[in-house]
C-alpha cells in the first residue's frame, strides 16, 4: 500500500507520464525474454511465477497512471485504484493458474520426450535384435537346405540298403528252406542207414544163432572119444578094474565130456552175445556204459584255503568237479575251459578246451567223467570229449546267450536254458533240437529230473515243466530274480538262489514246504551267482558279493561257517567234490581257491 501511495503523488505521475509508452514496451520485451529464459532452463519455477505476478502488477499500475490525468481528485483516484487492485488480484490469480498450467504442460512434455527417447532406444534395440534374428533365420534356412540334401542322400542309401536287405532276406529264406530240406534228407538217410544196419545185424545175429544151434545139435549127436590123459594132472592109466563098476566108468566119461566141451560152448555163447551187443545200434554213445562213481557218505565243511591262483585271463563264471573228484573244469569270459588235476591239495593245469566264440556261462560233466558240456554267450552249447581239445559238436538254435546246459538222466539228451525265453531239449545222437519250450521270462538256470525240467527266471518264479508234454505243471514264486538252481543228490530237494539275498530249499515231495537261509553280510553279487548242495545234501554253499564263502547246515538252518579274505571281488560260482573233501570257489577277478578242512 505504501508503494501505491507513492505512485499516487503528482510528482511521480508527471515523471512517469512522459516515459509510459517506451517503458511499457521495454518491460514487456524484458518479461517475455525472461520468461523464455526461465522456460528454457526450467529452474526455480516458484521464483519465475512470483516475478511474473509482480511484473503484471507493475504493468497494471503503470497503465492505470497513463490512462488518468493528474488533475483528477484524490478520492476518484483512490476508488479507481481500488477497482484496479481488484482487477489486478483477479488477473494475478488467473495468470498464476495459467503459469502453473504452463509449467505442468511443459513437465508433461518433458516426460513425454523422455518416454519417446526410451521408445526410440527400445526401437533401436528391437531393430538390432530383428537383424540378428533375420541373420540367424537365413543361417538356419541354409542349414535346413543342407539337412534336406543330406536326408535325401541318406534316403537314397536307405532305399538301396533296404533293397539289398530284401534280396538277402529272400536268399536267406530260400537257403533256410533248402537247409531244412537237406537236414531232413540227411536225417532220413541216417534213419534208413540205421534201419538197414539194424536189419543186417539182426540177420547176422540170427544166422550166428542158427549156426550155433546147429553146432550144438551136431555136437550133441556125435560120440566123442576122450583121452583120459588129456590135460595135466589127470593120470593116464585107468583105475584098477577091481574097484571100478560099469556105472562109475560111465559117470566118469560123462564128467570128462562136460568139463572138456563146456568151456568151448560157453565161449561161443559169450562171443555171440558180445557180437549181438556190438551190433545193437539203439545207442552207440559211450555214455550208455556207466562207470562206478564215488558216493559221499559225509561231506567235510571246509575251514581253510589250500591253494589259490589266477586260473584265467579274465573273470571266471563257472566251475565243476568231475565225478572222480580228481579233475576240475573252470570256464570264464576268456572263451576257454581249463581242466585242472587236483593232487596233493593243489590245482595243476592239464589242458584247455577251445571252440567257444564267447564267454562260458556253465559247465557240466557226464557221469562217466569223460564228456564236458558247456553253455556259452555265443548262443550255443558245446560238447567235448576229454580225448580232444576241439568240441565234438555244437548245439546252435538259441537267439540269445545260453545261460545253462545240463544232461538229462538218460544222458542221450541235453537241456539248455537261454535269455531268449526258451528251454530246448537236444538229441545228442542227431545233435539237433527235438523240443522247444516257450517260457515267459529270461531263463537263468535249469535242472533236470527223470520226467521234469525245472527252470529259474528273472520274473521271480521257478517253473516245473513236464518234459513229455512240454507243459508247465507248477510255478513257485520268490521274492527276487532267480540266479541259480541245484538239486540235492537224492533229487528230493531244490535249492534256489535269488537277488533278495537269500537261499531257499523247496521240498519237491511237498512243494509248499520251504526253508529260507540268510546270513549277515551275505549278498548275491550278480544275476548269475551259483549256490550248490554238498554231495551228501547236508550243507548249502554260496559266494557273496564281498568275496566270502558262506556255508549253511540244511538240517539246523544255521550258518555253519564263513570263509572270507581269499577273494577280492564277487564270488560267481562254487563246486563241491563228489568225495566231499574239496570245495572250489571262483570270482570275477579270475581267481580260483581250493578249500578243505585240513
Amino acid at each position: 500500500m505504501a508503494a501505491l501511495e507513492c505512485l499516487g503523488s503528482p510528482s511521480v505521475a508527471v515523471r512517469l507520464g512522459s516515459t509510459t509508452k517506451t517503458t511499457a514496451e521495454k518491460w514487456r520485451r524484458h518479461i517475455v525474454r525472461q520468461l523464455k529464459l526461465r522456460d528454457k532452463s526450467q529452474i526455480m519455477f516458484q521464483d519465475v511465477i512470483s516475478a511474473y505476478v509482480k511484473l503484471l502488477e507493475r504493468s497494471s499500475i503503470i497503465g492505470y497512471v497513463a490512462r488518468h490525468p493528474l488533475q483528477r481528485s484524490k478520492e476518484s483516484l483512490s476508488s479507481e485504484i481500488t477497482e484496479d487492485a481488484n482487477t489486478v488480484r483477479v488477473l494475478r490469480k488467473t495468470s498464476g493458474e495459467l503459469a502453473y498450467q504452463v509449467v505442468e504442460l511443459q513437465q508433461a512434455i518433458r516426460i513425454k520426450d523422455s518416454a519417446l527417447d526410451q521408445q526410440r532406444d527400445r526401437m533401436r534395440e528391437v531393430k538390432r535384435r530383428l537383424e540378428e534374428a533375420q541373420a540367424e533365420f537365413w543361417g538356419l534356412q541354409a542349414r535346413v537346405e543342407e539337412v534336406r540334401e543330406e536326408n535325401s542322400a541318406l534316403k537314397q542309401e536307405y532305399d538301396a540298403v533296404l533293397q539289398r536287405h530284401r534280396g538277402m532276406e529272400a536268399t536267406f529264406r530260400a537257403e533256410k528252406v533248402r537247409g531244412a530240406e537237406l537236414l531232413e534228407d540227411l536225417v532220413q538217410r541216417k534213419r534208413l542207414a540205421a534201419a538197414h544196419m539194424n536189419s543186417r545185424n539182426e540177420k547176422r545175429v540170427r544166422a550166428r544163432e542158427d549156426n550155433l544151434k546147429k553146432e550144438l545139435e551136431t555136437a550133441a549127436m556125435k560120440k566123442v572119444d576122450i583121452d583120459v590123459g588129456f590135460g595135466s594132472g589127470i593120470p593116464t592109466e585107468p583105475a584098477s578094474p577091481k574097484n571100478e563098476t560099469p556105472e562109475d566108468s560111465d559117470r566118469f566119461h560123462r564128467r570128462l565130456f562136460r568139463s572138456a566141451s563146456a568151456p568151448r560152448i560157453l565161449d561161443s555163447i559169450k562171443e555171440l552175445f558180445e557180437k549181438k551187443r556190438r551190433g545193437n545200434t539203439v545207442c552207440s554213445l559211450e555214455e550208455d556204459i556207466y562207470t562206478p562213481v564215488g558216493i559221499c557218505l559225509s561231506a567235510r565243511v571246509p575251514a581253510k584255503a589250500l591253494h589259490f591262483l589266477d586260473a584265467h585271463e579274465l573273470g571266471i563264471n563257472a566251475v565243476r568237479f568231475s565225478p572222480s573228484s580228481t579233475l576240475l573244469a573252470t570256464g570264464g569270459t576268456d572263451r576257454v575251459i581249463k581242466l585242472w588235476d587236483v593232487t596233493a591239495g593243489m590245482l595243476c593245469n592239464r589242458c584247455s578246451l577251445d571252440g567257444s566264440n564267447e564267454g562260458i556261462t556253465s559247465i557240466e560233466f557226464d557221469p562217466t567223467g569223460t564228456k564236458v558240456l558247456a553253455a556259452s554267450y555265443d548262443k550255443s552249447a558245446l560238447y567235448w570229449s576229454l580225448d580232444g581239445c576241439a568240441p565234438k559238436f555244437t548245439l546252435t538254435g538259441h537267439s540269445r546267450k545260453v545261460t545253462a546246459a545240463k544232461f538229462k538222466c538218460s544222458l542221450r539228451h541235453v537241456v539248455t536254458g537261454s535269455a531268449d525265453r526258451t528251454v530246448k531239449v537236444w538229441d545228442l545222437q542227431r545233435a539237433a533240437c527235438v523240443q522247444t519250450i516257450d517260457v515267459l521270462s529270461y531263463c537263468s538256470d535249469v535242472v533236470c529230473s527223470e520226467y521234469y525240467i525245472i527252470s529259474g527266471h528273472y520274473d521271480r518264479k521257478i517253473r516245473f515243466w513236464d518234459s513229455r508234454a512240454a507243459s508247465c505243471t507248477q510255478e513257485v514264486p520268490l521274492q527276487g530274480k532267480v540266479t541259480s538252481l541245484d538239486l540235492s543228490p537224492d533229487h528230493r530237494q531244490l535249492l534256489s538262489c535269488s537277488r533278495d539275498e537269500c537261499l531257499q530249499v523247496v521240498d519237491l515231495r511237498m512243494s509248499n514246504s520251504r526253508r529260507t537261509f540268510r546270513a549277515d553280510g551275505f549278498k548275491c553279487g550278480c544275476d548269475s551267482t551259483k549256490a550248490i548242495f554238498s554231495p551228501d545234501g547236508n550243507y548249502l554253499a554260496a559266494g557273496s558279493a564281498d568275496g566270502a564263502v558262506y556255508i549253511w547246515n540244511v538240517n539246523s538252518g544255521n550258518l555253519e561257517t564263513h570263509l572270507p579274505g581269499m577273494h577280492s571281488s564277487s564270488v560267481n560260482a562254487l563246486s563241491w567234490s563228489v568225495s566231499g573233501q574239496y570245495v572250489v570257489s571262483v570270482d570275477k577277478s579270475r581267481r580260483a581257491v581250493l578249500w578243505s578242512d585240513f
